[in-house]
């Protein structure tokens, strides 16, 4: 009799199937990662045998679960595809016991840990690359004149502010020669550092001389040299944000990732920010919906061979950006529109580039590529339409 209450009061306490808390874990755990940053294979692999282990102990009470099964697929998926042994050191999955002051990745899960908050915090992407064309916070796509120094982000936390001048005599384009960066100080993390790049001036270090922000290893803040003279990346562990700053050619591009948290803590007289507003009205040369319409004009014929500035034709600029990019979305567009306006070859460089600091930066996959109003099939900037994915699946398909 005892034996039988003692089997009845245990199945009114059944064990819980806990794999949106493994989910969340492996969230924290890799949200903050990088791909293009040195160690993130390691560190990724780590997660997902942490992952692993987790759903591992949550097996037996979550039979019949499809989330469950959908993310032992997927974590088998991803080891085979990042060659992640099963075997080795795991990721500590206590947010409290990984906590960092100075790492923004750990003090925001730990916040969400503690709130019970299922969801990691979000990111933002921001480019401006060529003619110029500038990809905002809200993934708004634009061409812009913007001559002069302007506001790309003014917070509490980062300021950059990159100067424009024209490109050709006698057009509205410009093109950037100069990016200044602010790293506001940030308590014991990193007093203030500022970073300066001018055309065939781009250093790998900041105005004072040194490379890095604050104590301690890993340091806050760090300035990585991807190739010199050519390629710099800053890495701001305490605030989550990480910037590329590029030269191709004579003009400078700068792509940012950060917490939209941050990003969105600015005062109202620090609205004048590019990168969040974008472009005003006055300054815009083209909406995003048709760069090569809006210098050719709408009753120009598409197979027209009549060039707009001497040197490119419509078919030859073309043909020219589809070799390095494939897919015509409006980085593709706006390859052509370059080409068309200023004749200068490395601008398809530039478009190339900077779809590749998308595919580096941008947190989702699915709005990576943007397509002008009016292709077929396909909505502008991934459009509102996109499939909502559980959140499993939405995390393992940001790192396929």
């Amino acid at each position: 009799m005892r034996g039988r209450n003692r089997l009845r009061g245990d199945c009114q306490q059944p064990a819980q199937c806990r794999i949106q808390k493994c989910t969340t874990d492996f969230v924290s755990l890799t949200s903050h990662l990088n791909s293009a940053v040195d160690g993130f294979d390691s560190e990724f692999c780590k997660a997902l045998r942490a992952y692993a282990g987790c759903t591992q102990r949550t097996s037996k009470a979550c039979r019949g679960n499809l989330v469950y099964h959908s993310a032992v697929l997927g974590i088998s998926d991803l080891m085979s595809q990042r060659n992640c042994s099963k075997d080795g050191p795991t990721s500590s999955t206590n947010p409290e016991v990984t906590h960092d002051p100075c790492n923004y990745h750990s003090h925001a899960g730990a916040r969400e840990h503690r709130g019970g908050d299922l969801n990691p915090p979000s990111y933002l992407f921001c480019g401006l690359f060529g003619d110029p064309h500038l990809r905002t916070f809200k993934d708004h796509f634009q061409t812009c004149k913007v001559e002069g120094a302007w506001p790309l982000i003014d917070n509490n936390y980062l300021s950059v502010q990159v100067t424009n001048v024209p490109v050709v005599p006698g057009s509205s384009a410009t093109a950037t020669n100069k990016i200044t960066i602010i790293f506001k100080a940030h308590r014991e993390c990193t007093e203030q550092k500022v970073y300066q790049a001018v055309t065939d001036d781009l250093p790998a270090a900041f105005v004072d001389g040194s490379t890095s922000g604050g104590a301690g290893d890993p340091r806050s803040l760090l300035i990585v040299e991807r190739e010199s003279g050519r390629s710099v990346e800053m890495h701001a562990r305490y605030i989550g944000t990480t910037v590329f700053v590029r030269q191709l050619g004579r003009y400078l591009t700068l792509a940012i990732r950060m917490p939209e948290a941050l990003a969105m803590s600015y005062e109202e007289s620090q609205d004048l920010q590019l990168c969040v507003n974008g472009c005003p009205l006055s300054e815009r040369i083209d909406d995003g919906q048709g760069q090569v319409s809006a210098i050719l004009g709408p009753s120009t014929p598409h197979t027209s061979l009549a060039p707009a500035w001497p040197g490119y034709t419509l078919e030859a600029a073309s043909a020219q950006c589809h070799e390095r990019m494939p897919v015509k979305d409006i980085y593709f567009q706006s390859c052509v529109f370059d080409l068309l306006t200023t004749g200068d070859a490395n601008f398809t460089a530039a478009a190339h580039s900077a779809l590749g600091d998308v595919e580096a930066l941008h947190p989702r996959r699915e709005r990576w590529h943007i397509f002008p109003s009016g292709s077929q099939g396909v909505p502008h900037g991934g459009g509102p339409g996109a499939v909502a994915l559980g959140l499993p699946c939405l995390i393992l398909v940001v790192f396929l």
